[in-house]
């Protein structure tokens, strides 16, 4: 096997390294998450506030962030984690969350059977006809129809998907000087592997890193590594015994096989390969595969370089552990300090991510409901208090 000699480790890193334009199989507007050519030169483009800039807006009804006290809406929204709730009176009813780009908000519809309930997607999309009320400090939607809704339009998905906030140019640029600070040389020929395939790299700055929990937006993947690569630069000097450059590419590789795990271009979803393989699986797949790339001859006849095994099997045990428990996914028990720190930040920033959201989110309800807690955070598995204390004044 021979492969392109990789940029030397003592290049500067340059935006986005050599990736690929946007493929024809993309959904419009998608053109956003790629980078510009290198060659062509570098100029910082989005801040990505729209995601199909090509389409036009939906049906004039509100955002879920203004809604307002018993208003009257019907569209489209996305749903998730629907369920078949049972009312007291032993009657079924339809609880589910629906959401657009701006937020999320619990929905109920007391009049439904198990036979249509059957027909409606546990996270997809649904044309709901309701009306808003507000329900211990939330805004809740009674709904009188939810129907599924199949295909929804590039205008449609540019309202109903969230993207990231940030900059993907500047959160890939970060992530790519902390790659090129890692002084092992085997482990940073592993990483300049990895930024040399280009539709790899093309992936991780659209995927989202999750469906319906923390970071589940359109360069969520990307957000979510950068921050804890960042992260871990400020902690690392607390903890000096642990290797630098094995947190850090353990880090970068960990969640990596969600870029293969998940789907985006017509909503979040689950693809074929996460089914049955999963984001863990295919990680370390992935891993394997990138070191023999990395030990293979170039194409100009220099050698690769290789890569110890030792370092092998420790970020594959990485990528198999961050899960931290099998209960939660871990196909092992995190077993050397790197990989309890890489699985115990993991969980931090997801929490801090999805915790947050909840309960303080980056723009306010257009209602003041009142009330300091959250419905209950089933992946928290608690209600949340919302306000800042320093904020809250004596009654």
């Amino acid at each position: 096997m021979s492969r392109p000699k990789p940029l030397h480790p003592a290049f500067p890193p340059t935006p986005w390294g050599c990736l690929s334009p946007p493929g024809p199989a993309q959904a419009p507007g998608l053109e956003r998450f790629h980078a510009p050519s290198a060659a062509a030169g570098y100029h910082p483009r989005f801040t990505m506030p729209n995601l199909f800039s090509e389409s036009k807006p939906m049906s004039e009804r509100p955002y879920i962030r203004d809604f307002v006290a018993n208003q009257r809406l019907e569209g489209v929204f996305a749903i998730q984690n629907a369920q078949l709730g049972t009312t007291k009176n032993g009657k079924p009813f339809l609880k589910c969350l629906i959401a657009d780009k701006t937020g999320r908000t619990p929905c109920r519809m007391w009049s439904i059977t198990e036979e249509y309930f059957a027909k409606l997607p546990t996270d997809g999309f649904v044309f709901v006809k309701g009306n808003t009320q507000p329900y211990q400090g939330e805004m809740q939607v009674i709904a009188d129809q939810v129907k599924p809704h199949l295909q929804p339009t590039s205008a449609e998905l540019a309202e109903l998907l969230p993207a990231t906030d940030n900059n993907i140019d500047q959160m890939f640029t970060e992530v790519t000087t902390l790659l090129h600070s890692i002084k092992d040389p085997a482990i940073n020929a592993l990483a300049m592997t990895y930024m040399g395939d280009a539709k790899l790299m093309d992936r991780f700055a659209q995927a989202p890193a999750a469906m319906t929990l923390h970071h589940a937006y359109l360069g969520g993947l990307l957000e979510h590594t950068l921050g804890l690569m960042k992260a871990a630069d400020v902690l690392l000097p607390l903890y000096p015994k642990l290797n630098r450059d094995v947190v850090l590419m353990g880090l970068f590789l960990h969640d990596l096989g969600k870029v293969e795990e998940l789907t985006w271009l017509s909503g979040f979803g689950y693809s074929a390969d996460g089914q049955l393989v999963g984001h863990i699986g295919r990680g370390a797949i992935m891993l394997d595969r990138k070191i023999q790339e990395t030990q293979a001859a170039h194409d100009d006849g220099t050698p690769g370089t290789p890569v110890p095994a030792a370092i092998q099997m420790v970020l594959t045990h990485i990528v198999y552990s961050h899960h931290e428990k099998p209960e939660f996914g871990a196909l092992k028990v995190p077993s050397t300090p790197e990989a309890i720190f890489v699985s115990l930040l993991d969980n931090l920033d997801a929490k801090m991510n999805l915790s947050l959201a909840a309960t303080r989110p980056d723009q306010s309800a257009a209602a003041d409901l009142g009330g300091h807690f959250t419905e209950k955070v089933w992946a928290l598995n608690t209600r949340l208090y919302r306000p800042d204390p320093t904020t809250v004044p004596d009654a």
